[in-house]
């Protein structure tokens, strides 16, 4: 009879003690061509990110030429005074670099992300593309049409249909906000390549720009590259742009986009209201993430886990434009969709979210939970030298300090029910928000009329 065997177990790992944390304080400088920059090192990220903030805001685009800020950061891709578009992408592979751009209400960015060996190339590549972009009329006529290919494929799409649908009803017509943040069919139609080149020469220069490098640093000379690189790219001197106020109209109402025959609603409820650099901000992340932030939040438990309606539902803010002179603006929505014969009850139970929520307040749970998941997951959110650089790139772009971040985080972590409950519920007022619905007008109207959540108009989709 054999001796039965017996297995032997490793210890079992202890956690080690709690190392503090803290957002990446930035390094702040200036270069001689006027060009802020903002470097941030972060040992052991061998890939190096860099964002570049251009003050060529949506509301700057010409009357009629909605999206020629769009098609100009698409552009910054295709080509310089040294390289065609297929030799410059070509030189970026040989970099291992990828770049990207977009425009958006607050200006324009360009992102890079290289290893750190291949820097100086591609930082030089990058100032190419800034300093002498080649705007050939046969590339922007090629942007053009595959911008005009994408605007059927966005209003066949429930979702940005809905957002659209939101940014007409909340601004005046008159705002760059009520329209389409890449233009519509007629505006983009009329871009060409010199509307291109004048929107580039009216607001692209290095004294409005800020530059952001993060990753490990040690092993290069970033004053020298930046010198060879950015350093020399040329402009005028900025010129201050007055910026109007941000007006909405959230009057409680409900818009119906009619798609006949939809299985399901698509629903985006919002309003605008306070941006980052209000002091209730840090009280309303937290409310609305305890609202609508996470699989567990409040909605979903509803909605999702006790109804069944829909896979999910979120609330969020959303900055459109932040100013230290308090007329910036978020938007605060709640997004999601839910099957067609249900539409009425899902959103009347939201509506009973809301008001009990008004009326009874969050739980000390839900404020512990919303805590944790935002704070305590931040060191993960930003192990990355990118996602450290699109913060801090984020903060320029909204006139922030540079420790806003790190700040929030200690302020998200000292902030009570009590005020998250005031927050949120400022936020979302039951009586003061406008409902998009994309779906069958024909089975859903009636439903949404009998709710009385305001007045109900349909569109065609």
């Amino acid at each position: 009879m054999t001796e039965a065997a017996t297995m032997q177990f490793h210890p079992q790992p202890q956690a080690g003690p709690a190392r503090p944390w803290a957002f990446p304080a930035p390094e702040r400088g200036t270069l001689p061509n006027g060009l802020t920059v903002l470097r941030c090192d972060r040992p052991g990220q061998q890939v190096v990110a860099v964002e570049i903030n251009l003050e060529a805001p949506l509301e700057a685009e010409p009357e009629g030429l909605d999206g020629v800020a769009t098609i100009m950061a698409r552009a910054f891709n295709e080509g310089t005074d040294k390289h065609s578009a297929e030799e410059f992408a070509a030189e970026l592979d040989r970099c291992g670099a990828t770049m990207d751009a977009h425009a958006d209400h607050p200006g324009v960015r360009v992102s890079l992300e290289v290893p750190v060996s291949r820097l100086p190339k591609a930082l030089g590549l990058l100032a190419d593309a800034l300093r002498a972009p080649a705007f050939a009329d046969s590339e922007i006529e090629r942007l053009v049409r595959n911008r005009l290919d994408e605007i059927p494929h966005e209003a066949a799409n429930p979702a940005r249909r809905a957002a659209k649908e939101l940014s007409k009803e909340l601004f005046p017509a008159t705002s760059r906000m009520s329209r389409p943040r890449q233009g519509t069919e007629e505006t983009v139609a009329a871009i060409d390549s010199a509307a291109v080149r004048a929107f580039y020469e009216k607001h692209v220069r290095p004294a409005t720009a800020t530059l952001v490098v993060v990753g490990d640093l040690a092993g290069t000379d970033l004053d020298a590259v930046l010198a060879d690189t950015v350093g020399a790219w040329t402009g005028s001197p900025g010129e201050p742009r007055p910026v109007p106020p941000v007006t909405a109209d959230d009057r409680g109402r409900v818009v119906i986009v009619d798609r006949p025959g939809a299985v399901q609603t698509q629903l985006l409820i919002g309003r605008i209201g306070a941006d980052r650099h209000d002091r209730v901000w840090p009280a309303q992340v937290l409310g609305t993430y305890c609202l609508g932030g996470t699989l567990t939040s409040r909605l979903d438990r509803v909605l999702r886990e006790e109804k069944g309606y829909t896979y999910g539902v979120r609330a969020f803010s959303q900055v459109l434009r932040s100013a230290p002179d308090g007329s910036g603006a978020a938007m605060l929505a709640i997004s999601g969709s839910v099957d067609t014969p249900n539409t009425g009850p899902a959103l009347d139970d939201l509506w009973k979210v809301l008001r009990v929520l008004a009326a009874e307040g969050l739980t000390d749970a839900e404020r512990d939970v919303a805590v944790q998941n935002l704070v305590g997951v931040a060191p993960l959110k930003y192990e990355m030298a990118a996602s450290v650089a699109a913060t801090l790139a984020d903060q320029v772009e909204q006139n922030l300090p540079d420790d806003f971040q790190a700040q929030l985080y200690r302020q998200l972590a000292a902030t009570g029910t009590v005020e998250a409950t005031a927050a949120v519920v400022n936020a979302f007022p039951a009586d003061r928000l406008v409902t998009i619905l994309v779906g069958d007008a024909a089975q859903i109207e009636e439903p949404v009329r009998a709710l009385g959540i305001g007045e109900v108009s349909v569109v065609t989709g």
